[in-house]
């Protein structure tokens, strides 16, 4: 018995080297982002029109870029540093999350017009768009979250929290939405149906829980967390803390790979790191991808299997950009 364990560990550290040598993403190509200055924040797809959209909180404008022409096609001005954005294919609405103005705005994707300016939302931020239910959620303020028609742009309810949201997850067979709340270090989980918090899950150690992904098939919600640099993972049946991982420094986006059973973590700390998912329980460091500092927001496109990296114009480059990597 004791031979058996041995040389199932052998196979196991084998098969982690093994992946550790190749390489799990791979650059493609870059495409610029002429005369945008300061930092970027979220992205959202248009993946019919092949349409990507970035938020330039920095720069006031949200980019408009054809990732299959390669280049910025648009740039949607009069912004209020804009920080989380989302399509609506449907209807081809396009809604922005002005941090500065505490208002978020629905735009026609077709012309990029403004249709409505919704509701008082200080620091609006992160968004989601629930498809099924046809509503779009909004993190706010000191710990808000709001629910938004997503054809009308109707403020139709808010959901409290113990602090401001940071990036959040709904599940697409159930009825709950994980929240990252750092300022209150926890995770709230909320029912979508009763608008309210059921739980709220203790980040013990574990401090900063900005970016999250899951991995609903596994029970799993990934938090990145900056203090220390760890991704955190937790079973979504009671909130218990499984595994963690050692990542980079200042990461703002985590991202789970389905097909491939990969986790992409872009860190302002100058990685992407690439962690594996060898069962339920374990995750090892596949690999470090050399990126730029501060470049820590992303985009995974699952129905393009891309990875968009966001890199802003600084020291080490002197204009902003977006970097396409090609995962493995």
């Amino acid at each position: 018995m004791m031979n058996r364990n041995i040389l199932l560990c052998v196979a196991l550290l084998a098969a982690d080297l093994r992946a550790a040598d190749t390489n799990a993403l791979v650059f493609v190509k870059t495409i610029p982002l002429p005369e945008v200055r300061g930092r970027i924040d979220h992205f959202a797809l248009d993946a019919e029109s092949q349409r990507l959209f970035v938020a330039a909180l920095g720069n006031d404008t949200v980019e408009v870029i054809d990732v299959s022409a390669n280049r910025r096609i648009h740039s949607i001005g009069e912004c209020s540093t804009p920080q989380g954005v989302a399509f609506v294919s449907g209807a081809n609405r396009l809604f922005i999350a002005n941090g500065g103005s505490g208002k978020v705005k629905m735009l026609d994707g077709a012309n990029y017009r403004t249709l409505k300016s919704i509701g008082d939302l200080p620091d609006a931020d992160n968004m989601r768009y629930d498809a099924k239910a046809g509503l779009i959620y909004v993190g706010y303020g000191d710990g808000t979250l709001a629910v938004i028609g997503a054809t009308n742009g109707e403020l139709i309810a808010s959901i409290k929290l113990a602090g401001h949201p940071e990036s959040f997850q709904l599940e697409k067979a159930g009825q709950r939405i994980f929240v990252n709340v750092p300022d209150a270090n926890q995770v709230a989980v909320v029912d979508r149906e009763k608008r309210a918090v059921i739980a709220t899950w203790p980040m013990g150690k574990f401090h900063s829980n900005f970016p999250m992904a899951l991995d609903e098939s596994n029970h799993r919600l990934f938090a990145g967390c900056r203090h220390p640099a760890r991704l955190v993972v937790l079973d979504t049946a009671d909130g218990r803390i499984v595994d963690d991982v050692s990542i980079a420094s200042d990461t703002d986006d985590v991202f789970y790979d389905t097909n491939r059973r990969q986790i992409y973590v872009s860190c302002g700390g100058v990685f992407i790191d690439v962690i594996g998912q060898r069962d339920a329980d374990h995750y090892p460091l596949l690999e470090q991808v050399p990126t730029s500092a501060g470049a820590r927001t992303s985009y995974y496109a699952e129905a393009q299997d891309k990875l968009y990296l966001a890199v802003r114009a600084g020291t080490f480059s002197n204009r902003a950009e977006i970097r396409v990597y090609q995962p493995q």
